[in-house]
């Protein structure tokens, strides 16, 4: 029998908030939501349970909405603007940025949905604004297109994650194309 040698608790990295949200977050990514507890966290982190509480004091609750602040507010930073067409082109490459991150993480995405999390939101929002304020787009009219984007692509991933194959009319769809298509009116809309 080969022994395998003991891992050194020096050899591993501290643990932090950060490194205890991105195992979390493999959990999430390779087991699912429902896979999560504080105890197979403890273990991934090969450490116990209770010393993730030094970090994350309020428990699995802070830990979810960890999940959401780094998985939705992630591509919160816009791009100034797109060499295939200004302050549209900036906000195509933020939503399509966005869709990825959002579809690469598919377990957090009911919690993107379901939880409160205003402080990732509020980042998102304002940076898509002044995107489309600098693309000279009244206050009002930018503060609701911004609103309405995020809320197609949240919407659009959880549908796209959840979806069927095929659209109602016997079609396959193919969701790039359709993302695409509803960005585009989402888009044109916003002034």
């Amino acid at each position: 029998m080969v022994r395998q040698p003991a891992i050194n608790a020096q050899n591993r990295a501290p643990l932090s908030t950060e490194r205890i949200i991105e195992t979390a977050l493999q959990i999430v990514d390779g087991q699912g939501l429902s896979r999560l507890t504080m105890r197979r966290l403890g273990d991934a982190l090969e450490v116990e349970a209770m010393a993730i509480y030094h970090h994350l004091p309020r428990g699995k609750e802070q830990l979810l909405d960890g999940l959401v602040a780094h998985v939705a507010a992630a591509p919160a930073a816009v791009p100034a603007g797109a060499a295939d067409g200004g302050w549209r082109g900036a906000l195509r490459s933020w939503a399509r940025d966005y869709r990825a991150r959002l579809l690469a993480h598919a377990g957090v995405l009911p919690l993107v949905v379901t939880r409160r999390n205003p402080t990732a939101l509020t980042e998102t929002v304002v940076s898509l604004r002044e995107i489309m304020r600098r693309g000279a787009v009244t206050e009002d009219a930018a503060a609701t297109a911004a609103h309405t984007l995020v809320g197609y692509v949240i919407g659009h991933c959880a549908l796209e994650v959840r979806g069927t194959g095929e659209d109602g009319a016997d079609r396959v769809v193919d969701w790039d194309a359709r993302f695409d298509a509803g960005l585009d009116l989402v888009l044109t809309a916003a002034g």
